[in-house]
């Protein structure tokens, strides 16, 4: 499939999704704003009454916590092989990694930390072959992070600290992004109460705001007509960065993984919000009926990783 895409601008891609349990699901929420409503464009006499379930920041959570094994505090075994960085303490303990911070490799506990003894912020910029009052050669600092973490090309990164300003803060934006949307979607209003056997009188020092007492609640949920989870990969972006071709496919590669590996899998990300996967439909390009078997891709990601000139992390001190 990689060879299909040589040619292409984006890969795009709409999965069906349906509740496991019942009908409806709980949204996601934003501080002050609540459920994400929307009206879709071009759309009549509430028909295209819409809501977010999860947005794109949730779902580039979501793809790359299916490459990270979480008890084991590393990458899965699909992706061992494949170069990133580590977090540890000055006991040696586990602590965070490029995989799992926000800002990735920029990451307050990445470049606060040291790395032998230096500077691991100096050691990026290093790394990164930035000078102040230089152009920035992008593909030296495009090929810099891939040698670190190739998915940060993926899911990007923006070197934001103050330290960085004088070599223009380097960023580079999301190459894979995915959103779920409800269509058709209406709320349903339920509640429920707390419950309190033991001591359903309250008293001063023990009421609801400590916890006690009875406390009834009130609860909106969704149904929808349709529920989407819809993604696309820039695959003119990747190859944009001027990689050899065999790192930029290993990106494709990746990104196809992740996509494969989280529709797979159970997709809940809240309590009542549960979904399956009832069906898959590759949009663009046209002619391609599926997504590549996971399997494959993994063998693909094994062969390229191998001959990587680095491989797994590279621990940083950070305390």
């Amino acid at each position: 499939m990689i060879d299909a895409l040589t040619d292409e601008a984006r890969l795009v891609i709409r999965a069906r999704l349906e509740p496991v349990v019942g009908s409806t699901f709980q949204p996601t929420g934003f501080p002050d704003l609540g459920p994400a409503e929307f009206e879709r464009p071009g759309s009549e006499d509430g028909a295209g009454r819409a809501l977010l379930v999860d947005s794109v920041q949730a779902l580039a959570n979501h793809l790359e916590a299916v490459g990270w094994d979480g008890p084991a505090q590393r990458p899965v075994q699909e992706l061992e092989g494949l170069p990133y960085v580590e977090v540890r303490d000055t006991q040696g303990r586990f602590l965070t990694s490029s995989r799992l911070e926000p800002h990735r490799l920029a990451g307050a506990y990445i470049r606060a930390a040291t790395i032998d003894g230096a500077s691991a912020g100096d050691w990026l910029i290093e790394c990164l072959a930035v000078e102040k009052g230089v152009p920035t050669d992008w593909r030296q600092v495009y090929a810099a992070i891939f040698s670190l973490d190739p998915m940060c090309l993926l899911h990007g990164v923006f070197f934001s600290a103050p330290a960085w300003r004088d070599y223009g803060n380097p960023k580079v934006r999301r190459a894979i992004t995915a959103v779920i949307e409800a269509h058709g979607a209406r709320p349903v209003i339920s509640g429920g109460v707390k419950r309190d056997d033991v001591n359903p009188a309250i008293a001063e020092g023990r009421g609801t705001a400590e916890g006690y007492g009875f406390v009834p609640f009130g609860r909106t949920e969704y149904t929808a007509e349709a529920i989407w989870l819809d993604a696309a990969v820039d695959l003119a972006q990747i190859r944009g960065y001027g990689l050899p071709r065999n790192h930029a496919d290993l990106l494709v590669s990746l990104a196809l993984w992740e996509l494969t590996a989280l529709l797979e899998r159970p997709l809940r990300p809240r309590t009542a919000c549960d979904f399956v996967v009832s069906a898959v439909e590759v949009r663009r390009p046209a002619g391609i009926a599926a997504l590549p078997d996971r399997a494959a891709l993994a063998q693909e990601i094994a062969g390229a990783a191998s001959g990587l000139s680095t491989a797994g992390p590279a621990t940083v001190v950070w305390g």
